[in-house]
């Protein structure tokens, strides 16, 4: 029997109503989407809202549920919207596991006292640095901060030796950023825990003199391989895989890494953590476990995702510069606080 036009359009508008959610974060323009298995129409399997890659995560479920049997389903959004979504619904929310992009994220849904603690299994799987202090969630991924910058106008000599000279006069209108998203932020909130306010407040003053804002670190960078602007601040992932496709976007980039501990080597961790209102508690246990295992981890260093795999001594992609030599910050990502961030990005007139 076919349906007509109108039918089909009340089933969908059933189901989105099913899902009972709605965008509360800063970056939300929809609400987050499902995706995934039959699970939760059934009763059957975890429910992971995912503020990571979809393709990705999709990965990561596909061969969690060929290994174990259990079924999940994804609810897609950004790292705000999906972090003040479960702060919303608190003891309520259907989610599982929680997977983010970026640390801050993480904190504050931890700091909101709504993670349960992550069996110690899992993390023994992964290296402290790459794991909050606090044992309530732990790393999953990581990605580097780089500058990316056109080789034809910039000589490797007159690259800023810190980031934070990058809110000298000698950047201005010569580098770019994408300050509303969740993955700049989250540098600002390296250095603020690095340098402390007054150094973090005194740097996005100057970079609000001198950087031009783009909507999006893959658009950033296309504007510095189209001669825009000499050199954008991004993660190293997106470089990478536009070199791993055509090229097009980043055949006159090439990545510059800070490293010797600068607040412009941070480290950003992806998270993962299970939700104290689980009512699957174990299995989301297993999914946080599996990801973190040398299985879920070669999927990070044998894909397209580019993002470095961190846990079960797994190496991260041939392609990518050895985490050893990137000569990052220690920063603990429990501390990364993503409301001050916001007040003094808001106070630079950048938000």
């Amino acid at each position: 029997m076919k349906l007509s036009k109108n039918a089909l359009a009340g089933i969908a508008l059933l189901a989105s109503a099913a899902l009972g959610l709605t965008a509360c974060g800063s970056n939300a323009g929809t609400a987050p989407t499902a995706s995934g298995s039959d699970a939760a129409a059934s009763g059957e399997g975890i429910t992971v809202y995912n503020a990571q890659h979809e393709s990705l995560t999709k990965e990561w479920v596909d061969a969690f549920t060929k290994e174990t049997g259990i079924k999940v389903t994804m609810r897609q959004g950004s790292d705000t919207e999906l972090s003040n979504q479960i702060v919303q619904e608190g003891a309520a929310s259907p989610a599982d596991v929680f997977l983010t992009e970026n640390s801050p994220a993480m904190a504050q849904v931890e700091n909101a006292g709504l993670f349960a603690d992550v069996d110690k299994a899992t993390l023994d799987q992964v290296p402290a640095e790459f794991r909050p202090s606090t044992g309530k969630w732990t790393g999953i991924a990581a990605r580097s901060t780089v500058l990316v910058y056109d080789k034809n106008k910039i000589s490797e000599d007159k690259l800023p030796k810190s980031m934070l000279d990058l809110a000298n006069p000698e950047w201005k209108g010569k580098w770019a950023a994408s300050p509303s998203g969740a993955d700049f932020q989250a540098i600002v909130a390296a250095l603020l825990e690095l340098k402390g306010e007054a150094a973090t407040e005194e740097w996005l003053k100057g970079m609000k003199e001198n950087f031009k804002a783009y909507k999006g670190n893959s658009t950033a960078m296309k504007a510095v391989n189209a001669g825009e602007v000499d050199a954008a601040l991004i993660y190293h992932y997106y470089y990478y895989g536009d070199q791993a496709k055509t090229g097009e976007n980043s055949k006159n980039v090439t990545p510059y890494f800070f490293k010797n501990q600068d607040p412009g080597a941070f480290l950003s961790v992806s998270g993962g953590g299970v939700l104290k209102s689980s009512k699957k508690a174990a299995d989301a246990q297993a999914f946080l476990k599996f990801i973190t295992g040398k299985k879920g981890q070669e999927v990070l260093k044998t894909g397209t995702s580019f993002e470095y795999a961190i846990a079960s001594q797994v190496d991260a992609n041939d392609k990518l510069v050895p985490i050893k030599d990137l000569q990052a910050p220690t920063v603990d990502p429990a501390k990364l606080n993503s409301t001050k961030v916001t007040d003094l990005m808001t106070k630079a007139g950048l938000l």
